[in-house]
């Protein structure tokens, strides 16, 4: 035990010192604080090393800053090895009750639980805490598994918490921890990156590009193959540069299948939908679905698959002829997933629309185009829009230095100002 606490004083801040807690995620403070001060068990999750910790310790410092004592906090990681002798929901609790009696917190205790899902049966003990009406607890938990409140445990929380999905830096993130201005030329410089917040602390290219195969290879390890018992981790991998070549295209996994057939190399339709099932509840890829416009419901079928951070591609597969165009609806699309936006890939008849998002009742149409450059593209552009005729908003967005202003009720936006619109 004597251990165990010295393990809780080492990396809690009960003195009020806090260590680096990095950029400040404002629109993600933002967010969580509006469901602060409440029994809702707060969720993050997103990729690993998107940066889900800091976020829950720049949380902690915020609180302590409105007067809650550093000693009503409670943080422990299982990203630590020294928080590996917590291996279920007893161990846990254990912990939990040792900090109770050694640390004496008066009053409500906030408690952080980083990667919970490396708990067995974490859902038993937070579901406890959240319902106890003899302790007073808030709870804030990370998570690297999209799956992880789904099915049975969903139903068990239902209405008790609230998630939130953490996404690697935005473009007005990158501008501001590197000082840029926004501009086109700094948004260029963001898609020729990557925006994993730690890949910033890195000085050239090599060693951003070993930070980033780390990454890589860490979340197929300890997410996927490790917890799934994946049987062909080299297929695994080849799906995933499968998936980053064909970014922002439509692809049916009967491709993907007959794909690999044609390299001589035997897969199966479940085996290659699983496996990009398991990419997906890691978040490396994000998979858009077909919808139709008209009726307003979506569409079985090809799907369009997106990058969790378009360092992958820049950095682990950058021989591959991913253009600047694809790269730029990649990076739309994230943009609407951090706005809240269920994103689906539009289709009218035979047109298809890059992006209707939906988000409650506000429904947004979006083209991503490279540039405007000549009649024929802005036709096509603003052809499959026109088509629309719901009173939705419509837009265009490209990399063209021009705003060109409305046409015919269609907007047209840089890039680069893109949040401006998907402000609430």
């Amino acid at each position: 035990m004597t251990n165990e606490l010295e393990f809780l004083k080492k990396y809690n801040f009960w003195q009020g010192i806090f260590p680096n807690l990095g950029f400040a995620r404002a629109d993600y403070l933002d967010k969580i604080s509006n469901f602060i001060n409440n029994k809702l068990i707060k969720v993050l999750v997103g990729q690993r090393r998107a940066g889900k910790s800091y976020i829950l310790r720049q949380i902690i410092k915020s609180l302590t800053e409105k007067s809650v004592n550093p000693k009503n906090i409670l943080y422990i990681s299982k990203e630590f090895t020294d928080f590996d002798f917590i291996k279920t929901y007893k161990d846990l609790e254990s912990l939990v009750n040792l900090y109770k009696k050694e640390i004496k917190p008066q009053g409500r205790i906030y408690l952080f639980i980083d990667e919970i899902q490396n708990i067995e049966g974490w859902e038993k003990l937070i579901n406890s805490y959240s319902q106890d009406f003899a302790e007073n607890y808030e709870i804030f938990i990370s998570g690297s598994n999209s799956k992880m409140l789904s099915g049975e445990l969903a139903t068990l929380l239902s209405g008790r918490y609230v998630q939130f999905e953490i996404l690697p830096f935005s473009f007005e993130e990158y501008a501001g921890f590197t000082q840029k201005e926004i501009s086109k030329q700094s948004y260029l410089s963001y898609l020729q990156s990557g925006a994993l917040p730690e890949l910033f602390s890195f000085s050239n290219e090599e060693a951003k590009r070993n930070y980033i195969s780390s990454v890589k290879d860490t979340v197929f390890l300890r997410d996927i193959i490790e917890r799934r018992k994946v049987a062909e981790p080299k297929l695994l991998e080849d799906i995933f540069a499968y998936l980053i070549n064909n970014s922002a295209s439509l692809v049916s996994i009967a491709n993907i299948v007959n794909f690999f057939k044609s390299k001589n190399r035997k897969t199966t339709y479940d085996t290659v939908a699983n496996y990009i099932g398991y990419m997906q509840d890691a978040f490396l890829i994000h998979k858009a679905e077909r919808y139709n416009i008209r009726g307003k419901e979506t569409i079985a079928g090809n799907s369009k698959y997106y990058m969790n951070d378009l360092a992958y591609k820049n950095y682990l597969y950058s021989g591959f002829g991913l253009g600047i165009g694809y790269q730029l609806e990649n990076l739309i699309y994230l943009e609407l997933r951090r706005a809240g936006f269920a994103v689906y890939v539009g289709y009218l008849g035979s047109k298809e629309v890059d992006f209707a998002a939906v988000n409650g009742g506000r429904i947004i149409y979006l083209q991503s185009a490279y540039l405007l450059a000549d009649a024929d593209t802005a036709l096509r552009e603003y052809g499959a829009l026109e088509k629309i005729k719901d009173n939705y908003e419509k837009y265009v967005v490209s990399l063209d230095d021009v705003n060109f202003g409305v046409k015919d009720g269609i907007k047209h936006l840089q890039a680069w100002n893109l949040k401006n619109i998907l402000k609430p």
